[in-house]
């Protein structure tokens, strides 16, 4: 384990680079032979790294300063001051927007990644979370996959069509964007960006994070794309009582009841629901995957399942494909009590519910109270959901995917997709501007360490990633 310099990392990436359609990877016959990185890959390298180490935890970090590292990196890359935008809507908080100029034959094309990252406690990993490390393998770091890596590809690729002199047919708009992490509730983000500066951002449609390429004992298996995404909302349940000396208990403790409550809400499921993605999804893994999985898949999407039958029980224990099946609600958080000696006078939990678009976000509030069966557990809604409309997969936009996909990936299904997280495409698709999350980033479908500790990726897909980014725009935005 070692922070990685620029040489080392050429060095190391000798033993690694195994990665079709580039060119200083491979020979005529199909071996590895690297001398090093070429000059787009470096580029692409320098700049993830930059960007990775500048701290942009949403609360304490400072997106600003990572936006103007951006915004230096494409002016000495040749782009007029004009092309580039750093919009601070408050201190320490920053947008970039930057575009190269196409013909104009066509609507542009928008690349959204955020910036900021969730928290990572240094005593928690086993490598610094604020320093670009590389190991067996992987990049290790936070945000190393969300969302930095199509940051900096973005970035980079847009230097990369600048030097070349690619002219396209639509311009090439990035838009890095703050308080991704939190939902974008202070409105510094691309709520800021859609508001203030829509001129900037106006596209056709947009490629966001999300949408990856799964990766089965490390055979590419399917490559998704994100149409849709669950519905975020969270509730504060809460139970008050009079209390009292803890030497005189009584039956009435408001710790207890809400035990009580969420050992209901615990043992509960919500109906299975699907949507036409999730429909899509569950079909085409279920052909690819075969038998069981394909008999567990077409019992549950026959038509009303009893959630105690054996096939739709197989399928739901899994969490990944329970969370795509159906709405879901959880504690988070938990409090209670004021001292040792005391009966708690106060019991509060936290519940993030994340729901099936579509589905009534008022119907979640009465199955919540009907769950915890009890009154005196108070239910009160936290946020505002945003919701928002599935992006339609048109053939224009499937098109290219499938066919790169084809060549980077044999044999890997491309795949629609329901997030069952919630990314700033919500207010895009609000706005009108279709958006689909899909991010060309490679890594084993069993593992998932996006704002866990040790976050990774594999160094072969950055780079494999990146150069699939750059030719699956250049597919979209046309020109020479």
């Amino acid at each position: 384990m070692r922070r990685i310099s620029r040489s080392g990392f050429a060095y190391r990436v000798m033993a690694l680079c195994a990665l079709a359609l580039t060119s200083t990877c491979l020979t005529s016959s199909g071996a590895a032979a690297v001398e090093g990185l070429n000059p787009d890959q470096q580029r692409a390298f320098d700049i993830y790294k930059e960007l990775i180490e500048i701290n942009t935890v949403t609360a304490t970090g400072d997106t600003l300063k990572a936006a103007e590292a951006m915004a230096a990196r494409l002016r000495a890359g040749g782009f007029p001051e004009a092309d580039v935008r750093v919009l601070s809507p408050a201190p320490r908080k920053g947008n970039l927007v930057a575009r190269l100029r196409g013909t104009g034959a066509r609507k542009p094309i928008l690349l959204l990644a955020h910036i900021d990252v969730v928290p990572a406690a240094p005593e928690d990993w086993s490598t610094d979370p604020f320093k670009l490390v590389e190991q067996d393998g992987y990049f290790y770091a936070r945000g190393s996959g969300d969302d930095k890596y199509m940051a900096a590809s973005f970035v980079a690729n847009l230097i990369r069509y600048r030097q070349e002199g690619y002219k396209p047919e639509r311009d090439i708009i990035v838009a890095l964007e703050t308080d991704e992490e939190i939902l974008d509730r202070d409105g510094r983000g691309i709520q800021f960006l859609l508001k203030n500066h829509r001129d900037l951002i106006d596209a056709e449609f947009a490629l966001n994070e999300g949408g990856g390429v799964g990766l089965k004992d490390g055979k590419p298996v399917r490559n998704s794309v994100q149409t849709s995404e669950k519905v975020s909302v969270s509730y504060a349940l809460t139970v008050k009582n009079k209390g009292g000396h803890s030497s005189v208990p009584v039956r009435d403790n408001a710790i207890y009841r809400l035990a009580a409550g969420l050992g209901r809400l615990a043992a509960f499921s919500f109906p299975i629901r699907l949507t036409d993605t999730t429909r899509a999804y569950f079909e085409r893994t279920a052909q690819m995957e075969g038998g069981q999985f394909a008999d567990d898949v077409r019992a549950a999407l026959s038509g009303p399942s009893d959630p105690a039958a054996v096939p739709v029980m197989r399928l739901t224990a899994n969490p990944f494909f329970n969370a795509q099946l159906r709405t879901t609600c959880v504690a988070t958080m938990l409090e209670g009590g004021s001292a040792i000696n005391a009966l708690p006078q106060l019991a509060s939990a936290k519940v993030n519910c994340r729901v099936i678009p579509g589905e009534p976000i008022d119907g979640v509030k009465a199955t919540l109270e009907r769950v915890l069966a009890d009154e005196q557990i108070a239910v009160t809604q936290l946020d505002s959901p945003v919701l928002s409309a599935p992006s339609v997969l048109s053939d224009e936009v499937i098109g290219p995917i499938a066919k790169l996909s084809a060549e980077f990936w044999p044999g890997a299904v491309v795949l629609p997709t329901m997030s069952t997280g919630a990314t700033d495409g919500s207010y895009l698709r609000n706005a009108g501007i279709p958006t689909y999350g899909h991010s060309g980033l490679a890594g084993d479908i069993a593992e998932s360490r996006a704002h866990g500790r040790d976050e990774r990726i594999l160094v072969k897909s950055f780079l494999q990633g990146g150069e699939y980014l750059y030719r699956l725009v250049k597919a979209y935005a046309g020109g020479q």
